[in-house]
């Protein structure tokens, strides 16, 4: 009998664990440069900061996060390789709303049973990504709960790590009045909002597997389109001719549009972002037509197409778009910053225990 039959006994497969890892091994490694230390499979990840030298005050940024239940619909499907896309862009986009450029990340992985080929793909995906945005995954973990989770469920959640000088922190002490607006679009729902996608078409009789017509392929492919990253992007541009005119900037996560630009505000600044600027994708459309609501009623829900604020000088906005739009991320003016007194009724206030400025949206979205 071998040392770990109890334990199997008990519902936990260490060998399966072990393949695992063997799975993910390649696609970890392919994340490692020569700042990272020991391979994989270590008790802890090492990351050589020895180039922090250079820096005059070096302040490191951290995140955490999962993906929430947008893994429900990965699960029905049985399809997992995008899902580590989703995580990295949750954890790792949060940090350079701060200015830093991430440096490494790890996971973790709860699951009923260990499906080797399954926990790969998750993981497979999540390093992907970790590259495409020049970050590090440098460990990680997989814990399995038999009873205490069903043999096909999992979660997931990630930390990540960055660095930034702290005379380029961002943050909403830059902005000023006359500042603009710049949204960048999503690739969709990302990752926000899910228990209400999934009450919306519970309630309609909906399947994951059914065709939608207005959406050209399934319901469960068109939820499943991943968060788009923007950290490698932002980084970029940061470090380049425009970086000193972007004053603050916003990953629009749990909480919808206006809140989280308030939180990159200054108190007693306030902002209308101008609804006419942008049409919402259709999957927002179809919906809100079957929850028989408005788009604008779920505006603290989804990110109704801007996954992303950048606030930036006046002068400067017309560059900013054109350097995003040939990074690869379709951005433009939605509005304004003033700081000044004004009745503010309507507007969205700080946020999350921040005491920000004040957001609200006007007009009619295009169509």
């Amino acid at each position: 009998m071998t040392s770990n039959s109890s334990y199997a006994a008990a519902g936990v497969d260490t060998q399966a664990g072990d393949l695992a890892v063997e799975l993910m091994k390649a696609s970890v490694s392919a994340t490692h440069g020569p700042n990272v230390l020991g391979g994989v499979g270590g008790f802890a990840g090492l990351f050589d900061l020895s180039f922090a030298k250079d820096y005059t005050r070096p302040l490191l940024a951290t995140s955490t996060d999962g993906v929430g239940t947008k893994i429900a619909i990965a699960q029905a499907l049985d399809k997992h390789d995008t899902i580590g896309q989703d995580l990295v862009g949750m954890v790792v986009d949060d940090i350079v709303v701060v200015g830093a450029k991430p440096l490494f990340m790890t996971d973790y992985i709860a699951c009923g049973k260990v499906v080797p080929e399954r926990i790969a793909s998750i993981v497979t995906g999540i390093a992907r990504a970790c590259a495409e945005t020049g970050t590090a995954l440098v460990g990680g973990e997989t814990a399995e709960h038999p009873g205490l989770m069903g043999v096909d469920d999992y979660d997931v959640a990630g930390a990540a790590t960055g660095i930034v000088e702290a005379d380029r922190l961002l943050g909403a002490d830059k902005v000023e009045s006359g500042d603009v607006v710049i949204a960048i679009s999503s690739s969709g729902l990302h990752s926000n909002g899910f228990s209400l996608v999934r009450h919306i078409l519970t309630s309609a009789g909906i399947g994951y597997t059914d065709a939608s017509a207005e959406l050209g392929t399934t319901w469960g492919e068109a939820l499943l389109e991943p968060t788009r990253l923007y950290s490698g992007q932002l980084v970029e541009l940061l470090a380049g001719p425009h970086g000193d005119a972007v004053h603050s900037l916003s990953h629009v996560t749990g909480g919808g549009i206006a809140a989280n630009l308030a939180r990159v505000l200054p108190l007693g600044s306030w902002v209308e972002l101008d609804r006419s600027t942008w049409s919402p994708a259709p999957v927002f459309r179809v919906l809100n037509e079957l929850a028989g609501t408005t788009l604008e009623s779920t505006e603290g829900t989804w990110n109704l197409g801007i996954g992303f604020f950048a606030v930036v000088r006046a002068d400067a906005a017309a560059s900013v778009i054109s350097a995003l739009g040939a990074l690869g991320l379709p951005s433009w003016q939605a509005g304004t910053v003033t700081i000044g007194d004004r009745e503010l009724t309507g507007f969205e206030q700080g946020a999350k225990g921040v005491d920000g400025g004040a957001v609200r949206l006007v007009g009619s979205y295009a169509s």
